[in-house]
């Protein structure tokens, strides 16, 4: 009993640290931002750089005005918001479109909310709809930047639609983002699968919120009456716009996400829920931001009502 330690919790610590997890992620997005580089050439990694280093120098800002060490803004967490802001804006965006989205992203946000673990709504989601309502000619969905194809060819065309505008003939060119216009970062379904597979074996993720996310669109969407056409084809609905950057990387995050296992399920599915409606009846061809920003909302309603119950008592409360 001598040698009998008492501290304070947490008693049991994971290897996982903030920088590794953000890192990690950053990594498995590799992937799509190569495929991106490709398809849309040296205008797409204007994009890049500009959202990164507009989210660090706000960080950097943002550190210093409250008082906080500096070296935070090397754990990986406002490079990883840069790189989802970019991955989430037109392939041709002007460069303030990507300054403003990333420096809102960051400073209201984040930092407004008590910077990293405080904020509500996914801050990468946020700064893309704050810049979709201030500059909504620059992040229209109709007529985008036509990518470079990876086989065939495509039409002689400087913009194309996206496939949620205009239908994109066959799956195949949809999952691989073969001349399939969209944002910087989501045209690739596959590149983001195989990033998404990697942090579910890392157990950085949980794969119940994707499978349930995207799931839950296939579903309504094969059900839900009105809808014809490419609309109301559940395959090409899942393949089709930011599906997958927002269901393996967006609805992911730990923040923003409810922490038990009950309550993520249920959040997943009033995502896609959200995406199938938005889709079918709302007047934006898209709706997975619109989505996870209000499912985070319910977070924390959901965290209080899907605790587990306490061990020892007969019942759980929520407090």
């Amino acid at each position: 009993m001598k040698n009998l330690l008492v501290k304070s919790s947490p008693h049991l610590r994971d290897e996982d640290t903030v920088s590794k997890i953000m890192w990690s992620v950053a990594l498995a997005l590799a992937p799509a931002v190569v495929m991106s580089i490709y398809f849309f050439g040296s205008g797409a990694l204007t994009v890049y750089v500009t959202c990164i280093v507009a989210a660090l120098a706000a960080e950097m800002l943002c550190l210093k005005v409250r008082g906080k060490p500096l070296h935070h803004a090397t754990d990986g967490s406002a490079f990883l918001t840069g790189l989802l802001v970019a991955m989430i804006l037109p392939p041709a965006s002007p460069y303030y479109v990507g300054l403003v989205a990333s420096a809102f992203a960051i400073a209201v946000v984040k930092h407004c909310f008590g910077g990293l673990g405080h904020n509500i709504w996914n801050p990468a989601l946020a700064g893309r709809v704050f810049v979709q309502f201030a500059y909504p000619a620059d992040v229209s969905l109709s007529e985008w930047m036509a990518p470079r194809m990876l086989f065939g060819t495509g039409a002689d065309a400087a913009t194309r639609a996206t496939p949620l505008v205009e239908e994109v003939d066959g799956y195949l060119e949809l999952f691989l983002g073969n001349g399939v216009a969209g944002s910087l970062g989501e045209t690739c379904k596959i590149a983001l699968l195989i990033g998404g597979l990697y942090l579910i074996a890392r157990g950085i993720i949980d794969w119940r919120v994707p499978l349930y996310f995207i799931g839950s669109v296939f579903a309504l969407t094969a059900v839900l009456p009105g809808a014809s056409g490419f609309e109301a084809d559940p395959v090409y609905n899942i393949l089709a716009g930011g599906l997958f950057l927002g269901a393996f990387f967006m609805a992911t995050d730990m923040v923003t996400s409810p922490v038990t296992r009950r309550g993520r399920i249920i959040f997943a599915i009033g995502c896609g829920v959200l995406v199938a409606l938005i889709r079918s009846y709302g007047g934006y061809p898209e709706g997975v931001a619109y989505s996870i920003l209000l499912m985070n909302t319910v977070a924390p309603l959901l965290d209080r009502y899907c605790s587990p119950r306490v061990y020892g008592s007969k019942t759980k409360k929520p407090s």
